[in-house]
C-alpha cells in the first residue's frame, strides 16, 4: 500500500528497512527536516558527535566491526566538508559507509547560498558513487541503490546529498517499486579454466611459496578457505596491516606482518620466495618497498575482486578476478597435499609436496631475529611502548577489539598484540588518518556492544579528535583508551632521526595533562610512567564500569624496528641493534 510521506520521512523509512540501527551525525540548517523526521523512528539510535569527521570514522568503525553498512549524517557546507577525511579513509580501506548530507534548497544551488558547497563534486574521487537528490520521489530509490553499491563487490563509501526542499516535500512512498536490480556491480565472470590450472601448477610445483593475506579475506569472509589452502599446501602466511586477524596469530604457519615495519623474517621470506600467492591485497608501496627488487625470483598469483588492482603495481603471472571465497573454493580440490600442517580431521595418507625445508629455513630466520626483540630488554626504569602493548595483549588474553590510530603505536600494536580472530584490529591503513582511533572505536563498540574495546592512540592523533570524549560521556559508552604518550609526533620524529640528521623540527609536542583532561570530561583516568605500573593500570581499567583513559608516558626517542626506508628494497631493513640482552644495563 502506497503512503504519502515527506522526503525526510522516506529517508529514515528506507534506512530502517535497510536494518540500520545506529547513525552518527551532527545537525544543521540544511538537514533539519531530516532530524525532525527522525523523531518518528525511535528504532534508529542517533549518536551526537562533536565533529562531522568523527561521525564518518564512527560509521567506518561500525562497518568494520560488524560487516554491515555504517551511516553518517551532516548538514551542508562545512558539515559536509568536515566529512571528507572520513570518506577518503573509508574509500582507501574499502569500508562500506553511506554518508547523508543536507543541501541548500534546489532553487538556491549555484547562487553561493549560505553553507552551500558542491559536496558531490568534492567527493567524486573518494566515493564509489554519489548522488544529488532534488526531489522527494528520488529519495527511496537512491537510498536503496546506495546501500547496494556500498556493500557489494569491493565495498566503499557512498554519499547522498539531499536538498532541503526534497526533504520537506511529499510524495507517495512505495518500497517495492524502488527495488534495486539483483545484479550488483561485482565481477561475475569466472577466470578461464586454464588460468586456474596455471595457478595450480605454480602452487603445486613451488618450493618456497608464501601467501600474502590482505583485507579482502575479511571482507569476503574467506577465512576458512585461506586456512585450508595454507594447511593443505603447507604454505606460510604473511599479513598486510589490514589483513591481520584473517589468519590466527598462534597458527604455526602465521608469519606475522610484512612490509615497511613487518617482521624481518617475513620480508626475507618474501624476497627469497619462488611463489607469492596474493589474496585480497593490492601490493601498496608500504608492502613492497622498491618495486624493481621486490621478490625478484617469485612467480605471482593475484586473487582480487577489483580488476583495477591487478598488474597496477606488481605484474603477476596469473590473475584470478572474482570473489576470493569462490575462487579459493574452486582452487582447493586441485591443491597438492603437504604433510607439514594438515588438519587432523582431514589428514590424508599421501603426501604430494614437501615444504619442510622451506619452513625450516624460515624458522632459522625467526631465531636470528628473536635476539633483537625489545621484549628481551629487562626493566631498566624506562617505559617502552612495545611493553605496554605486550602487557595489554597478555592481560586481555588477546580477546579485545583494538582500534588504533596512525603512527608508531600502530606498528607496535601490529607487532605485539597477537590477534586470533577477524575484525579485532581496526585501523586506518591506506590513508593513514590520524584522529581515526577514538571515534572509530565508538562506532565499533556500538556494533559489538559485548566486545572489550581498547583504543591505542598516540598523543598527537588523540588530540585531533579528543573532543569525542564528550560523545563517550553523553552516550555512556564503555571503552578504554591507552594513550601512548612520547611527547612527539613519533613516527615523523623517527624519520627525522634516521633521514634528517635528528633535526626534530615541528615534532615535539607540548601536551595537556591527559589524566586531568579526561577527568574534566567526567571520565576515570590515570597516568603510568613505569613498566611495573602497566599491568595494574590495565587491570584497573578492565574492572571499572565505564570508560578509562590511561596516559602511558613512554620512552620519547624509541623507534619502530625493523624499518624499510622509503625506496629501499624489502630486505634492506634498518634493524634494532642486538642482542638486547647484552645491552640491558644501558639506562
Amino acid at each position: 500500500m502506497k503512503k504519502k510521506m515527506t522526503g525526510a520521512e522516506i529517508l529514515w523509512e528506507c534506512l530502517s528497512r535497510e536494518q540500520v540501527t545506529h547513525v552518527f551525525g551532527y545537525p544543521g540548517g540544511a538537514i533539519l527536516p531530516a532530524y525532525d523526521a527522525l523523531c518518528k523512528y525511535p528504532n534508529i539510535r542517533h549518536v551526537l558527535v562533536r565533529h562531522e569527521q568523527g561521525a564518518t570514522h564512527m560509521a567506518d568503525g561500525y562497518a568494520r566491526a560488524s560487516g554491515r553498512v555504517g551511516v553518517a549524517v551532516a548538514t551542508s557546507g562545512p558539515g559536509a566538508t568536515n566529512m571528507v577525511t572520513g570518506i577518503a579513509t573509508a574509500m582507501m580501506d574499502s569500508s562500506p559507509i553511506v554518508c547523508v548530507t543536507g543541501q541548500v534548497g534546489s532553487k538556491l544551488i549555484g547562487l553561493d547560498a549560505f553553507q552551500e558547497i558542491d559536496i558531490t563534486g568534492i567527493t567524486l574521487p573518494i566515493t564509489k558513487h554519489n548522488y544529488l537528490v532534488t526531489r522527494a520521489d528520488e529519495v527511496a530509490g537512491v537510498v536503496r541503490e546506495a546501500f547496494m553499491i556500498a556493500r557489494s563487490g569491493r565495498p566503499g563509501p557512498v554519499l547522498i546529498d539531499i536538498t532541503k526542499d526534497a526533504q520537506q516535500s511529499s510524495c507517495e512512498f512505495d518500497w517495492e517499486a524502488t527495488r534495486t536490480p539483483e545484479h550488483p556491480p561485482r565481477p561475475d565472470r569466472r577466470a578461464p579454466s586454464e588460468d586456474y590450472q596455471r595457478a595450480l601448477d605454480l602452487i603445486n610445483s613451488a618450493q618456497r611459496p608464501v601467501i600474502l593475506a590482505g583485507h579482502g579475506i575479511l571482507l569476503s569472509g574467506a577465512l576458512s578457505q585461506v586456512r585450508e589452502l595454507a594447511e593443505k599446501a603447507g604454505v606460510p602466511v604473511a599479513m598486510t596491516l589490514l589483513g591481520i586477524g584473517a589468519f590466527p596469530a598462534s597458527h604455526p604457519l602465521n608469519l606475522g606482518m610484512m612490509g615497511m615495519h613487518g617482521e624481518a623474517w617475513v620480508n626475507h621470506a618474501i624476497q627469497e620466495a619462488d611463489l607469492l600467492i596474493a589474496l585480497g591485497m593490492r601490493f601498496d608501496d608500504r608492502v613492497t618497498g622498491n618495486l624493481k627488487t621486490y621478490a625478484p625470483n617469485a612467480r605471482k598469483i593475484h586473487v582480487e575482486i577489483d580488476p583495477a588492482e591487478v598488474n597496477k603495481n606488481v605484474p603477476v603471472d596469473v590473475a584470478l578476478i572474482g570473489d576470493l571465497r569462490s575462487v579459493l573454493s574452486d582452487l582447493l580440490p586441485g591443491v597438492a597435499i603437504s604433510d607439514r600442517y594438515p588438519r587432523a580431521e582431514s589428514r590424508e595418507p599421501r603426501v604430494e609436496v614437501d615444504r619442510s625445508p622451506w619452513l625450516a629455513h624460515i624458522a632459522e630466520l625467526k631465531g636470528e631475529v628473536a635476539v633483537r626483540d625489545i621484549q628481551n630488554l629487562p626493566d631498566n626504569g624506562h617505559l617502552y611502548a612495545a611493553h605496554v602493548i605486550s602487557d595489554l595483549w597478555r592481560e586481555t588474553g588477546g580477546n579485545a577489539l583494538v582500534v588504533t590510530d596512525v603512527g608508531q603505536h600502530q606498528m607496535w600494536e601490529a607487532q605485539y598484540y597477537h590477534h586470533e580472530d577477524p575484525r579485532t584490529l581496526i585501523t586506518s591503513g591506506g590513508l593513514g588518518t590520524m584522529g581515526f582511533a577514538l571515534p572509530a572505536a565508538i562506532g565499533a563498540k556500538m556494533a559489538q556492544p559485548d566486545a572489550e574495546v581498547w583504543v591505542v592512540v598516540g598523543d598527537g592523533g588523540f588530540q585531533m579528535t579528543m573532543c569525542e570524549l564528550a560523545t563517550i560521556v553523553q552516550e555512556n559508552i564503555d571503552i578504554n583508551v591507552a594513550i601512548i604518550n612520547n611527547g612527539y609526533l613519533g613516527m615523523v620524529r623517527q624519520w627525522q632521526e634516521f633521514f634528517y640528521d635528528r633535526r626534530y623540527h615541528a615534532t615535539p609536542l607540548v601536551n595537556p595533562d591527559f589524566e586531568k583532561l579526561a577527568q574534566a570530561f567526567g571520565l576515570h583516568a590515570m597516568t603510568v610512567t613505569q613498566r611495573s605500573g602497566v599491568v595494574p593500570a590495565v587491570q584497573a581499567a578492565r574492572s571499572h564500569r565505564g570508560t578509562t583513559v590511561i596516559n602511558f608516558c613512554v620512552e620519547q626517542e624509541d623507534s619502530v624496528f625493523p624499518m624499510v626506508p622509503a625506496g629501499a628494497s624489502l630486505h634492506e631493513m634498518i634493524r634494532r641493534p642486538g642482542p638486547l640482552v647484552e645491552t640491558a644495563s644501558d639506562t
